[in-house]
């Protein structure tokens, strides 16, 4: 082979070699004899190759073309409108399509949009895209200028039917899923680039396989204040998304949350908690030994906050576990099982260790008439947390511990460390995810929504910190990290 013909032979391109070399010769004669046939192939190569990107996790708003391949997870219905000034109705079909490292719904418009319809593209397809990121209604959008199949290429994703909690995988679309209602969320607000007000709430699943938090947008949010914990339900049209290293069911105007009635067993899988240690994030399960009243502080920011704290005991030990926000008013009280999973352990009171229950975790009262396992699975250690094998009244102090770590400065703390904003030398730090790009920022910590001023290029769904001062409701932030 020739050095034109090994240059053309590492290109992915959808050009052909004929007329790759018809643009060689054409290089040349543009470069006046500056520059060889060889040297102009690999100039030629560098552009056909700008703009491809290796996953669709690298895929960007704001860059001009991308070029990457996908697996069809999805298709949607075509849908036709009125073009501005024109009389043919525009036609358009939404395609959600995946890689091992994230999915994307890509945008096929007119001609293309037709052919789909008419069945040129079927769900498990790998795709060859060229197209234009942006950030569309429901999150990252490409708007398709190309596609063709690559029947060589190989991507390692599903699409979703019929799932378990255990077999949800990156970039699922149109996922079917039944679980247990394990805990709700209120819905929050947030202003979006095109001046509409976007709602957002959260739900805790579980099944036989596991546990995992959904989120709903817009039109669907509203059925985290409808449905009680303890009901079984069946997510329809489900997507995967992934948050601080944890897989996510979301769902959008397209899906729903729908009770069934049927039972659904959760069983949880628990860590011991003479195990636990601090910085670790853990799942703790056990029996109430003590409550203490819920109290209220004041927040660095001006803003109240709540906290209660309750001992909770298993087969190998106890903790103060730290209720934080909403998850105070829960009706937890002695002797009941519960389930505080996501817990973040951290220092607490007289060198103890204790659990921090934020925004982020989820408690469960643990109700034999809501079809919830307690035993232990058969393949885990009795120290492993089993529910019906709890000490009676052996371990830990059900009295003092508990109550002792009520106290303003310990809340303070912990308060922070639990996303909420904190105050130093007029500086505001907040948490939260990228909800919205553009001007303003809008970042949710899970309880509240933050307006940032930042010239920092941010993605939607990505955590960040930023830090900054107040200016009238938004934060203009100096670091963002």
């Amino acid at each position: 082979m020739g050095a034109i013909e090994d240059i053309y032979a590492d290109l992915e391109t959808d050009v052909s070699e004929e007329e790759f070399r018809e643009a060689v010769e054409e290089k040349v004669e543009q470069m006046g004899g500056l520059a060889d046939e060889e040297t102009a192939a690999m100039l030629l190569a560098h552009e056909l190759n700008e703009g491809e990107v290796e996953t669709v996790a690298d895929v960007e708003p704001g860059m001009d073309e991308v070029k990457f391949i996908a697996k069809v997870m999805a298709i949607g219905d075509l849908k036709t409108f009125e073009r501005d000034g024109e009389d043919e109705d525009g036609r358009v079909i939404n395609v959600e399509a995946a890689d091992e490292t994230a999915s994307v719904r890509l945008a096929f418009w007119d001609g293309q949009a037709v052919d789909i319809d008419e069945g040129s593209l079927e769900v498990g397809d790998v795709l060859r895209v060229k197209g234009r990121p942006k950030d569309g209604y429901n999150g990252l959008e490409v708007s398709v200028d190309k596609a063709e199949p690559d029947e060589d290429a190989t991507i390692d994703v599903e699409p979703g039917d019929g799932s378990s909690i255990e077999s949800l995988t990156m970039g699922q679309s149109d996922v079917t899923l039944r679980g247990l209602l394990l805990d709700t969320d209120t819905v929050r607000t947030f202003d979006r680039d095109d001046g509409s007000e976007g709602r957002v709430s959260n739900l805790t699943l579980g099944d036989e396989t596991g546990r995992v938090r959904v989120t709903l947008w817009d039109d669907q949010a509203g059925r985290a204040e409808e449905l009680s914990p303890g009901t079984a339900v069946e997510v329809v049209d489900g997507y995967v998304r992934e948050r601080d290293g944890s897989l996510e069911l979301h769902v959008g105007d397209d899906g729903a949350v729908d009770e069934i009635d049927e039972a659904v067993d959760f069983e949880p899988d628990a860590d011991p908690i003479e195990g636990v240690e601090i910085g670790d994030t853990v799942d703790i399960a056990g029996v109430v030994r003590s409550a203490d009243p819920k109290r209220t502080f004041d927040r660095d920011d001006g803003s109240e906050g709540q906290v209660r704290n309750v001992r909770i005991q298993d087969a190998t030990g106890d903790i103060r576990v730290a209720l934080w926000g909403d998850k105070a008013d829960k009706e937890i009280a002695p002797g009941d099982e519960v389930l505080a999973a996501d817990v973040e352990i951290q220092d607490g009171w007289q060198d103890d260790k204790e659990a921090s229950a934020n925004w982020a975790s989820t408690v469960v009262v643990l109700d034999d008439g809501a079809n919830v396992g307690t035993a232990p699975s058969a393949d885990t250690d009795d120290a492993n947390a089993g529910l019906s094998s709890f000490a009676d009244g052996e371990s830990g102090d059900s009295s003092g511990g508990a109550g002792s770590a009520g106290n303003d400065s310990g809340a303070s703390a912990t308060a922070e460390s639990s996303g909420g904003s904190a105050q130093a030398a007029e500086q505001v730090e907040f948490t939260g995810t990228v909800v919205q790009t553009g001007d303003p920022v809008v970042l949710d910590d899970g309880e509240q929504t933050m307006s940032v001023e930042t010239s920092e290029r941010v993605q939607l769904g990505q955590e960040i910190t930023v830090r900054g001062a107040m200016d009238d409701d938004r934060l203009d932030a100096d670091d963002v990290f």
